[in-house]
């Protein structure tokens, strides 16, 4: 099985190094609004979790990209969801598509996601508590990932 991003959202504190690591690592600058990994927090509850691409075997962004910018691939172990960025034509289909909110669009006028660094995440390089993690999953927690997915995608569409 590849290799996926683990999130332990019991560890998470919140300091959000992971979005500077990520914005350092494909930008060159310490911009959290430019990584591909963004940390919700929930003050009442002093709850965080950090929100990054889930990297679907079936990608509903794909399934949505009218000039096929979108396609999956493995790279060093890991299956990775990627933009083309010579394909994409800024039109955010996949934007709306995405269950998770993983895709953003830039000022550059295409879309970024997570590509888990080619196979060496930065962000869980520099993840202080550990809350992020680089490994091959166990099948009952890739289970639990997709139908939770298909759930929030289903909900989305009944909207």
């Amino acid at each position: 099985m590849s290799k996926a991003l683990i999130v332990n959202l019991d560890k998470c504190t919140g300091c959000r190094y992971c979005e500077l690591a990520c914005s350092f690592a494909h930008h060159g600058e310490y911009n959290p609004a430019k990584s591909n990994i963004q940390v919700s927090i929930f003050t009442e509850d002093a709850f965080y979790v950090p929100m990054v691409c889930t990297q679907c075997d079936r990608p509903f962004c794909g399934e949505v990209c009218p000039t096929g910018a979108i396609s999956a691939d493995e790279v060093n172990g890991a299956y990775v969801v990627l933009v083309d960025e010579e394909k994409c034509v800024g039109c955010k289909m996949c934007t709306m598509a995405c269950p998770f909110g993983a895709i953003t669009y830039q000022s550059s006028g295409i879309v970024q996601k997570c590509d888990l660094c080619g196979g060496k995440p930065e962000c869980v390089e520099f993840c202080v508590p550990n809350a992020l993690e680089f490994k091959d999953p166990e099948l009952t927690n890739v289970r639990k990932s997709r139908a939770y997915a298909k759930k929030i995608y289903h909900q989305k569409e009944e909207d």
